[in-house]
């Protein structure tokens, strides 16, 4: 993975997700050349700073991209937006949940990237499905056509993901070559649901999943035979829970294997492993609604894919990297030895040779991108 800064992990994960987003490596070095003092105090520590740095970019770029609207350049503004709304993005990303400047940047990046979809006229449409007062808000994109209906995976975050960040780490695109639609969403605990609607995560995924498969059914670019969930880093729980109590997912996918988070914490506790994101305990509890660790521990002994597993009856691909330092490699073997009645499993462990052996193959990513495309491809037969 490459390493900007010495020793920390936790920041260098989110410039290899920039990087792998999208992201200019000259702007990375200009927003993270003045930080390696703030980072060497540790990852919670100079978070702040981050955010000045990288937020001071995005609004450079949103400046330069009205500069291209008013010439009339509309595309040109639309690639500068979407790197706004990355760099946005994973500043909101590093903070506190009491940071309050977060909110107001989360907006921004909102608006960033919905503008850069519409002036770049990108293959992308709002999707918005409600669910217990709020919405579980997606991002849409069809492979289909009027009397041509396309298989659809649904795409699912992780812990601190987003359905931009989602839609940034090119599954899409991998998939719309290959006649494939995808719907990006920020489920409950996630980006915008748990932001703009205090959506919580919880962990019987099927109690949203299930929304998820009702509205996507409705849409007539979609074949209703041919819908599949993929999720990524703690999707990796998500999707296979998912996949176990809603028949109506024709297929599974795990970028990263997440069997059981629930026991990662008890180690996160203990210090062993790395963690995604500064400020983690405050994050989860923030996450899941928890008022106190107690009760956090107590939610999170509950995200466990043992004993769940034997109800997949339909064709499942796992995969991690070989090398993962946040969830241990173990985790993807025993989602595979547990999927039992699944008529097609399937566990792919990227190493050296092939790169991505980090967590979620942040530090190449392309390789999983063509893997999982190619195998969801396979299965829907397109």
């Amino acid at each position: 993975m490459f390493e900007y800064f010495p020793n920390n992990y936790v920041w260098n994960l989110s410039v290899c997700i920039a990087i792998e987003s999208g992201a200019q490596v000259g702007e990375i070095d200009e927003m993270c050349r003045p930080l390696r003092d703030a980072a060497a105090r540790g990852e919670d520590a100079g978070t702040a700073e981050f955010f000045a740095s990288w937020v001071a970019m995005a609004d450079k770029l949103v400046a330069l991209a009205a500069e291209d609207q008013a010439k009339g350049r509309d595309r040109s503004a639309s690639v500068k937006l979407n790197r706004a709304a990355l760099y946005y993005q994973t500043a909101e990303r590093m903070q506190a949940h009491g940071f309050e400047p977060r909110q107001v940047v989360f907006l921004k990046g909102q608006d960033a990237f919905r503008n850069s979809m519409r002036l770049g006229r990108e293959n992308y449409e709002r999707v918005e499905i409600p669910y217990q007062g709020g919405i579980i808000p997606g991002v849409f994109v069809n492979a289909g056509a009027p009397g041509r209906p396309a298989p659809v995976m649904v795409y699912v975050n992780g812990l601190d993901s987003s359905k931009e960040m989602l839609y940034w780490s090119g599954l899409a695109r991998e998939w719309l070559k290959r006649g494939i639609s995808t719907l990006h969403i920020d489920q409950p605990g996630s980006g915008e649901a748990l932001r703009a609607h205090g959506l919580i995560a919880t962990f019987d995924t099927e109690r949203w999943a299930s929304r998820v498969v009702d509205a996507v059914e409705k849409r007539h670019d979609v074949d209703p035979r041919r819908i599949g969930i993929v999720g990524i880093s703690l999707g990796g729980y998500y999707a296979p829970r998912a996949v176990a109590f809603e028949p109506r997912f024709a297929l599974g996918v795990c970028w990263g294997a997440n069997h059981n988070w629930g026991e990662v914490q008890k180690k996160r506790l203990a210090r062993e492993g790395d963690r995604p994101v500064p400020h983690y305990w405050e994050h989860v509890r923030w996450v899941w609604g928890a008022r106190d660790m107690d009760e956090f521990m107590q939610i999170s002994s509950k995200v466990t894919l043992d004993g769940v597993l034997d109800r997949v009856r339909v064709p499942f691909l796992v995969t991690h990297g070989s090398k993962d330092r946040q969830i241990p490699v173990e985790y993807a073997h025993r989602t595979y030895d547990q999927l039992i009645n699944s008529p097609k499993r399937e566990l792919e462990l990227f190493d050296e040779r092939t790169g991505g052996v980090e967590h979620v193959s942040v530090d190449n990513m392309s390789f999983g991108r063509s893997y999982i495309a190619d195998w969801v491809a396979e299965t829907f037969h397109v």
